[in-house]
């Protein structure tokens, strides 16, 4: 699952993903566990001394802490507005 993440989005860029920015936006990884943290940490460090990404990975990986599911409005956004899914990168 760690691969996928850093391969479907631009880790690289501060509260903000495309055209969307905000807060909301960032890149983060939350873990449930130390296991879970130190695989989170180890790849973001593989990764950025890999040279894949031109700018330095400023993803957040923190304790989870407490869930909120979006509004309703949020809920099945793409069939709601009719486009197919997709990642920026």
């Amino acid at each position: 699952m760690l691969e996928i993440f850093w391969n479907i989005h631009d880790p690289t860029t501060l509260n903000r993903q495309g055209p969307d920015i905000g807060t909301q936006y960032r890149s983060v990884i939350f873990y449930h566990n130390d296991e879970q943290q130190k695989l989170a940490d180890a790849l973001k460090s593989k990764l950025n001394l890999s040279g894949k990404f031109k700018n330095k990975i400023i993803t957040e990986i923190v304790p989870h802490k407490e869930f909120f599911q979006a509004e309703d409005y949020h809920q099945q956004y793409f069939e709601k507005m009719g486009i197919n899914p997709s990642c920026h990168t």
